[in-house]
């Protein structure tokens, strides 16, 4: 069985971003994976405090932070993982603040010793990933003028997943309403059945699609060039 863990940087409990990692998941229990979900803003997580004392010791084995709080319990569940669904709001042109938090404090995937100048990845991408933002602009801006596509696949990367679908949801901050709409979440739902394929494939599946939503009632158009 497959296990897929998404974790969601959105204030929300109820917004967008949350219900289309939820359709995600679901889509991938319909095909029999075990799934989790973490929403960061419920979870007690502490800021980095740049000691690097997780980044010092040498080998493949993520070097564990001295702080006591949900870090470790949330990346067990994603090492135990084939998948992960990596999803924010954009604020200011960017992930957000609670979500950010969250990828400061995975400096343990790197190995970086004090006189190395750069940090070197630990392992290879062993999972798969889908990367989820949602914005009252265009969809098709999210990953063209924000840097939530840079950090949620900076993301991914230092949890050794490698992007293989991504959702950008756009014009949900215009509604009052903002609910995700059934076109959107029929996709995500999409995309979490793909991702029950079995980990075995994980190095060579490939969902194969950047899908762009602008929050109105028409299929969710397939945009060429962006990420493919």
């Amino acid at each position: 069985m497959s296990k897929v863990v998404g974790i969601v940087g959105s204030y929300r409990k109820r917004g967008v971003v949350i219900a289309a990692v939820e359709a995600v998941l679901a889509g991938a229990r319909e095909n029999g994976a075990d799934t989790h979900l973490f929403s960061l803003a419920e979870c007690n997580l502490n800021y980095c405090n740049n000691c690097r004392k997780c980044s010092q010791e040498p080998g493949q084995e993520r070097g564990r932070c001295g702080q006591f709080d949900d870090l470790e319990s949330i990346l067990r569940e994603v090492e135990e993982a084939d998948s992960v669904v990596l999803a924010s709001s954009v604020n200011y042109g960017g992930v957000t603040a609670v979500f950010r938090k969250f990828m400061e404090r995975l400096t343990g995937f790197y190995y970086w010793p004090w006189g190395q100048p750069l940090p070197q990845l630990r392992q290879l991408p062993t999972r798969k990933a889908v990367l989820v933002a949602s914005s009252g602009m265009p969809g098709l801006f999210i990953p063209l003028f924000t840097d939530a596509r840079r950090a949620l696949r900076r993301t991914a990367s230092m949890l050794g997943a490698k992007p293989v679908s991504t959702l950008w949801l756009g014009r949900y901050g215009w509604r009052l309403d903002c609910r995700l709409l059934e076109h959107d979440a029929e996709r995500a739902r999409d995309v979490g059945r793909r991702l029950g394929v079995e980990s075995s494939k994980a190095s060579t599946v490939s969902l194969g699609d950047e899908a762009v939503s602008n929050g109105i009632q028409h299929p969710v158009e397939e945009v060429d060039g962006l990420g493919r």
